[in-house]
């Protein structure tokens, strides 16, 4: 064995120190190995993991003089683990000492097996179904694919392939595709017109008592929330420029031709128009279309027939049921109005909160 300026760390070599560093630095006999030096255990202690940097910094206290009793002291691992480190450096150098991702188990749903059952999560008509529950997808492949395994495996499957559980959201099937990518192309163009701001209107109506929304409590418990069957409701009208998000509303008990015009008519008195022209979008409702309609100084332009996902305001009522009226019950309609008040002023003097909510930039 030729000698050279090698300098292993013994482990199990014969002869070597019992705590510190052999002061024979000739290489294990046919390996060739290299040490490396210092920099290198830095930069990989800096790099990997934790049980990596223990290593690295197990062996550089080695080179620098330290016996054995002091690096297992200050480290607190144990001789037989440091011996380990000792062989694994002298064997690989610092590629020995890096911890790499262990295998684990082998997994019950195979990855070739996993891209079948996730073409099948897509298509549930291939098994006869129109959607899948997680118990019905469990005890399916437990029977025609023979996979036996857990309903928390399922659970870990579908999270696993980017599933989630959702409720389904009642979606018309009259929509006329022609027309809504026509809308969105006219819309496209008067957006990138400067002197063009575009406002989207609408109604909804908010509850005294909305529905309960799910949450989680210890089992065994009756989960309860007033509900006393009064039926308060009360509608808003308003209207929002996502460009700038200002934001105007009123209440009304209904909606009609004579409740909209009042609305334009309070409208028009407190928004002053940045720009010269202004279109006001709105849906399909009869009291939307009157002749007589005094529009004062908006443009109105109509949204494709069952379209609602295409008006940004629809977002805004989203966050005010969301942020105002979850679990909150109203006992007469005046505590009703009083909870819209400030449902509407919140975002009223949030701007630029309103901007980000009701941006049409995710339509086109």
């Amino acid at each position: 064995m030729n000698s050279t300026t090698m300098r292993p760390l013994y482990g199990t070599v014969k002869n070597a120190h019992p705590f510190g560093i052999s002061q024979n630095l000739s290489s294990p006999e046919g390996e060739g190995f290299q040490p490396s030096p210092k920099g290198t255990l830095k930069k990989v202690a800096r790099i990997g993991s934790s049980e990596t940097a223990t290593r690295c910094t197990a062996i550089q206290m080695l080179l620098a003089g330290a016996n054995r009793e002091l690096v297992c002291n200050a480290l607190v691992v144990t001789e037989r683990a440091l011996r380990k480190w000792i062989n694994l450096y002298n064997h690989a150098g610092v590629d020995g000492l890096i911890v790499r991702k262990r295998p684990g188990r082998t997994a019950i749903i195979s990855t070739s097996r996993a891209l079948r059952l996730t073409v099948l999560v897509d298509h549930p008509q291939e098994a006869g179904r129109s959607f899948w529950t997680a118990k019905a997808f469990h005890g399916y492949i437990r029977d025609i694919y023979q996979i036996d395994c857990s309903y928390e495996t399922v659970i870990r499957f579908f999270h696993r392939e980017g599933f989630a559980l959702k409720v389904p959201q009642p979606w018309p099937d009259r929509q006329d595709e022609a027309q809504r990518a026509q809308f969105l192309q006219n819309l496209e163009k008067l957006c990138s017109d400067e002197h063009i701001d575009i406002w989207f209107a609408d109604e909804s109506g908010f509850e005294g008592d909305p529905r309960p929304r799910r949450r989680w409590d210890r089992k065994g418990n009756k989960t309860r929330v007033t509900k006393n069957g009064d039926h308060l409701r009360m509608n808003v009208m308003g209207m929002v420029c996502p460009r700038t998000g200002e934001f105007f509303a009123i209440e009304a008990s209904h909606s009609d031709s004579d409740t909209f015009q009042a609305f334009l008519d309070e409208a028009s008195r407190f928004i002053t128009f940045q720009r010269s022209r202004n279109i006001l979008i709105v849906d399909n409702a009869s009291w939307h279309k009157r002749k007589s309609t005094n529009w004062h100084g908006w443009k109105p332009m109509y949204l494709p027939p069952y379209s609602p996902d295409l008006n940004p305001i629809e977002r805004i009522w989203l966050v005010m049921k969301a942020n105002w009226f979850n679990n909150y019950i109203c006992k007469n309609v005046d505590q009703l109005i009083a909870r819209i008040d400030k449902a509407i002023f919140d975002v009223i003097n949030n701007p630029n909160q309103t901007q980000k909510t009701a941006s049409i930039g995710t339509l086109f």
